[in-house]
C-alpha cells in the first residue's frame, strides 16, 4: 500500500518506476515476461518491502494494529509511512514539489499503462483519478469507499476497522488518530 513510497525509490527512472509499482500484481515467473529494466523495479520492490517489512520500525507500529486488524496491519502502517513521507515537503524539493512529483509518476505510468496486470490497470485508474500519491499528505486522508476499492474488501469492513482504530486511540477523527499516533511514538 505504499505506493509513494515505491514511487519515490524508483529515481526518476521510468522502468524502475512501473516494475516497483506493479511487483505485487506480477506472480512468480511472470516477472520474466518483462524488460530486465521493469524486472530491476519489480525486485527493487521486493527488496524495499522486504527491509521495511521487518525493520523493527516497522515490527512496532504493527504491534499497534495487530490485534484489532492482524492481516492488515502492515496495509496500514504502510499508509502511515506513506503518510509521513508526503508531509515532508523536502524529500520533494528536487522534482518542485509533491503534486508535481505526482503528475510526472502518472504520466511516466500511463505511458506504460498497457504492460499493467489487469489488477494493476484497474487499480491505477482509481489511484489517479483520486490522485493517491499527492493526497497521502492530507490528515483527512482517502474516503473509506476508496480504501476499500486499494484493499479490494467492503467499505463497511473499512468503515468498522478505522472505528475501532479510533475508539482504540480514544480520539473522534483520522486527524486526531495521526497525531494521537505519532505522540505514542506508532507514527513519526
Amino acid at each position: 500500500m505504499n505506493y509513494l513510497a515505491h514511487a519515490y525509490l524508483s529515481f526518476n527512472q521510468p522502468p524502475i518506476l512501473v516494475g516497483n509499482m506493479i511487483s505485487d500484481y506480477v506472480k512468480g515467473k511472470k516477472k520474466f515476461l518483462y524488460d530486465p529494466t521493469i524486472q530491476q523495479g519489480i525486485q527493487l520492490h521486493r527488496i524495499i518491502d522486504e527491509f521495511t517489512d521487518h525493520h523493527p520500525a516497522t515490527d512496532e507500529a504493527k504491534k499497534f494494529f495487530k490485534a484489532d486488524y492482524r492481516l492488515y496491519a502492515g496495509a496500514f502502517v504502510d499508509v502511515v509511512y506513506d503518510h509521513f513521507l508526503a508531509c515532508d515537503e523536502k524529500q520533494f524539493d528536487v522534482y518542485g514539489n509533491l503534486e508535481m512529483f505526482s503528475r510526472n509518476v502518472y504520466h511516466s505510468l500511463e505511458l506504460n499503462f498497457v504492460l499493467f496486470p489487469a489488477r494493476f490497470q484497474n487499480m491505477f485508474s482509481h489511484m489517479k483519478l483520486q490522485n493517491w500519491l499527492y493526497n497521502y499528505r492530507l490528515k483527512k486522508g482517502i474516503q473509506n469507499k476508496e480504501i476499500a476499492e486499494a484493499l479490494f474488501i467492503s467499505p463497511k469492513t473499512v468503515d468498522h476497522h478505522i472505528s475501532s482504530i479510533l475508539f482504540k486511540l480514544d480520539v473522534n477523527s483520522r486527524s486526531r488518530a495521526v497525531s494521537e499516533a505519532a505522540r505514542l511514538g506508532i507514527a513519526k
